[in-house]
């Protein structure tokens, strides 16, 4: 956020409504979740550009209206709800309505400086929509498989198989839709070709790494380990050293990346043996994937930033 920017406007969204505060003005008021309340709302915001607009991630309700923001011109940062409500009960602001969660999101966007929302394509929307919609199936059909397995009753089983089957069709089909929508698009394609050469780095991996961290190649090791949240933060006061934790970040990168560390511990050199080093300095496993996801996700970036292959000789280093 450029910090001679004056002007925040706070969004609280539901399912049906905006609460909107606009900081210059000192005002707040009410539109509609839709398409008709979208386009009152860019008429009574200030002109793009001069605001930052700050979102809070509420289950999907905000895309729709993100993308409307954004196609406007405006500049737009969607934010976590809970590091809203931290900073709302640091201000000593335990009271909770929309209205006032607008003018809350406002102060939080104005003192945190959130990364903006970058524009996305039509094609990097649409693949959005797939790699969400897949994961959504493969969470439902990880719930069926964890049912079929405490199920009794035949006629049940029966359902639950059926339903599994089913599952797996359309998850193929989505796969077999990204896959082709991915080797269509030239800059799509050409990235995800450059990060399928990593060992222990699958389809799956590099589709998330496209849709859910578009911000890959474009920061420092530093900026991109805490974006996904595997950057690990001190808990030191006085005389008392805690234990490192990461916190916050994109779960669903963290996800996949979790997965991707575990397969390259034994796939990838690089890794198995940065693993094996710190298993030998008696760290515990918990912290040796952890710092594996890190390193992996900072070789990634690190090739997409300079447009190189995956090259074990040129990545010793990364931390």
């Amino acid at each position: 956020m450029d910090s001679t920017s004056h002007t925040l406007v706070g969004i609280d969204v539901a399912k049906h409504s905006l609460d909107v505060y606009v900081s210059s003005e000192d005002r707040c008021f009410t539109v509609k979740n839709s398409t008709a309340g979208f386009k009152q709302l860019l008429s009574e915001l200030p002109p793009a550009g001069s605001p930052l607009v700050v979102i809070e991630a509420t289950g999907g309700y905000q895309s729709r209206l993100v993308g409307a923001l954004l196609a406007a011109g405006h500049r737009v940062a969607v934010v976590n709800p809970r590091q809203v409500r931290d900073f709302a009960r640091g201000l000593g602001i335990l009271a909770k309505t929309d209205r006032l969660d607008a003018r809350v999101i406002a102060r939080f966007g104005e003192q945190a400086q959130p990364r903006t929302v970058e524009v996305s394509s039509e094609k990097q929307a649409e693949l959005r929509e797939l790699v969400t919609r897949r994961r959504q199936l493969v969470e439902l059909r990880t719930a069926e498989q964890n049912r079929l397995e405490t199920t009794l009753t035949k006629v049940v089983r029966k359902n639950v198989r059926h339903l599994i089957e089913q599952l797996d069709k359309q998850i193929r089909q989505l796969e077999e839709a990204i896959g082709q929508l991915v080797e269509n698009e030239p800059e799509l394609s050409s990235k995800a070709a450059l990060l399928k050469t990593v060992p222990g780095v699958g389809p799956v991996t590099v589709t998330s790494l496209l849709v859910d961290l578009p911000e890959l190649g474009r920061l420092d090791r530093q900026q991109v380990a805490a974006l996904v949240g595997v950057a690990p933060f001190n808990r030191d006061s006085g005389k008392f050293h805690g234990r490192r934790r990461i916190w916050g970040g994109r779960a669903a990168v963290r996800s996949v990346l979790y997965m991707a560390a575990l397969t390259a511990r034994r796939s990838n050199p690089l890794i198995r043996e940065f693993a094996q080093r710190l298993e030998a300095a008696g760290k515990p496993f918990k912290v040796v994937l952890t710092a594996c996801m890190r390193k992996l996700l900072v070789i990634l970036n690190s090739m997409v930033k300079y447009n190189l292959p995956w090259n074990p000789k040129l990545h010793p280093h990364c931390a």
